[in-house]
């Protein structure tokens, strides 16, 4: 039996009702386009719609600390089909949904930015750079040759530690070439993304507080996140024209 969604003409709210996790767990155990498509009209009411409405929430917010990251919600959210083309993984749909802003200019997937997102066993809230491409990855290491003691002063703040965890960077075992194989920041030079992450239960998605919750996060994050972004500006910056030999 196919569930329907409740009428489309009650407000839609910034958080999740039982039954948006009930799909996931069901989806979990049925990832299959014949499982899901009678059911994509339930998916998009108690999941998609509220989902948007989040983001919405949290974009409204953000116009405070975080103004270069306001975006249109239906480009924050990701889809909830999988990209299986190049994967081993067949299975067509994600068991979670997600969002991720980016940097106003920046790819989707590049730079530092924040991102969430509720499954059924678990809320992920995170900020930082996680897939930099090569020049942005470059960039952020040689900024942290100079600075490294300025970042690692935003990850130590006592409100950042009790929300947060730190990346566990996906380090090279050895310094990357170029870079000094005696250094005080050798430790953030070898990772390859730099940020925070928190894991809350996933009953958190449920309350009327939900986008509250990562608004405070991401707030926490945000000098964070804008000091990744800092050398990643500075190197896709145009450089000023030559004439006559003068810049």
């Amino acid at each position: 039996m196919v569930l329907k969604p409740k009428s489309t003409s009650a407000i839609v709210v910034p958080y999740f009702r039982p039954e948006a996790l009930t799909f996931l767990r069901n989806l979990a155990r049925n990832n299959d386009r014949e499982w899901f498509t009678p059911r994509k009209a339930l998916f998009e009411a108690e999941l998609k719609e509220p989902m948007l409405a989040i983001i919405r929430k949290v974009t409204d917010a953000m116009t405070d600390f975080a103004p270069s990251f306001v975006r249109p919600a239906e480009k924050c959210l990701f889809r909830i089909y999988r990209d299986t083309r190049f994967s081993a993984n067949k299975l067509p749909y994600k068991t979670h949904v997600a969002a991720w802003w980016s940097h106003q200019g920046l790819e989707k997937t590049s730079g530092a930015g924040y991102y969430f997102h509720v499954s059924a066993k678990e809320v992920v809230v995170a900020a930082g750079a996680y897939m930099p491409e090569k020049d942005q990855l470059a960039a952020i290491r040689h900024w942290l040759l100079d600075n490294h003691a300025q970042f690692r002063k935003l990850l130590q703040k006592p409100a950042v530690r009790k929300a947060f965890t730190e990346f566990e960077g996906n380090a090279l075992t050895r310094p990357p070439k170029g870079f000094p194989c005696e250094h005080p920041a050798l430790d953030l030079i070898r990772c390859r993304q730099w940020g925070l992450a928190a894991t809350l239960p996933t009953t958190v998605a449920l309350k009327k507080d939900f986008a509250a919750t990562l608004i405070r996060h991401f707030r926490l994050a945000a000098p964070m996140v804008d000091a990744l972004n800092t050398p990643i500006a500075a190197a896709q910056a145009p450089r000023k024209k030559v004439l006559f030999g003068l810049s």
